[in-house]
């Protein structure tokens, strides 16, 4: 089974048709899950409002990003070392 077979079974669970059994998903497809559950969940910016500190935060980290560039590692860099070390 592939990980599109398994993504149309999560989609399905979701509908409650099948269940995933997210155990015997391979580290790189939880990974993957994962991913895609996080975009999914990305696309609404409404699904998680913030709190006024929260939002203050995140003013205060763009500005801190604005004045002293981009630090640390990309998305794409975090996933890449994850999967490293699941081998």
């Amino acid at each position: 089974m592939t990980l599109g077979d398994r993504t149309t079974l999560w989609d399905n669970a979701l509908m409650g048709k099948v269940a995933l059994d997210i155990k015997r998903l391979s580290r790189d497809e939880q990974l993957d899950l994962l991913d895609q559950l996080w975009e999914s969940l990305g696309r609404d910016p409404e699904a998680f409002p913030l709190t006024d500190s929260q939002r203050e935060e995140l003013d205060r980290r763009l500005d801190e990003l604005e004045a002293e560039g981009p630090t640390g590692l990309s998305w794409d860099e975090v996933v890449a070392q994850v999967r490293a070390r699941s081998r």
